[in-house]
């Protein structure tokens, strides 16, 4: 239910921005060899629109990077998180969809579990739309995407996206807050690392 939703993207967002566990980024992979997962995409609140989607990622964001995201994010809110997004450079890879040719991601982070499951959470500066992308218009308002993957150590496993998202403090500041907008969230099914 949208409860359940709720909680389960302030957990996300607290992932993009908030600092991670000790182990969260494996220093052996500043260089990685680009990563390509297939996922099956659903959308879950329109029936049953579906379609295979690839995600690349070319790099993964550093740790000074991130730690320059978040303290654009204290000092300015959404607009300087989106700003300073959007001055990521390189791309940390993309995303192709059914109906587009592919959208650059600005940030990948990768969190490893002590047994040797992780957690990829990914950004972008711009709404991604699955379906009917040319009917849905662009606010600035609700500017980015959020994706979390969880993966085995096979790397296989399960996703969620909310694309056209909102993010911002509480009124007392201490709490991260996201706001969907007008975009159904998504399901990532059967999410596979595509070997060489």
């Amino acid at each position: 239910g949208l409860m359940w939703w709720s909680i389960w993207w302030v957990w996300i967002v607290a992932g993009f921005l908030l600092a991670g566990p000790v182990q969260a980024q494996d220093k052996k992979e500043e260089k990685p060899k680009p990563y390509r997962f297939t996922a099956f995409a659903v959308n879950m609140n329109s029936g049953p629109k579906a379609g295979m989607v690839d995600i690349v990622i070319e790099r993964l964001t550093t740790d000074e990077e991130r730690a320059g995201l978040i303290a654009a994010f204290v000092e300015g809110g959404q607009d300087s998180l989106l700003k300073a997004l959007q001055k990521v450079r390189p791309r940390v890879g993309f995303m192709r969809t059914p109906n587009s040719l592919g959208y650059d991601l600005q940030y990948a982070y990768r969190f490893v579990n002590s047994d040797g499951t992780s957690r990829i959470v990914i950004g972008t500066d711009r709404p991604i739309n699955f379906w009917e992308a040319s009917r849905q218009p662009r606010s600035i308002d609700y500017p980015f995407t959020i994706i979390e993957m969880r993966l085995d150590t096979k790397g296989e496993g399960e996703g969620r996206m909310a694309a056209g998202t909102k993010i911002s403090r509480s009124k007392d500041g201490k709490t991260i807050e996201l706001e969907n907008y007008g975009i159904s969230p998504v399901a990532l099914n059967q999410i596979k690392l595509q070997k060489r």
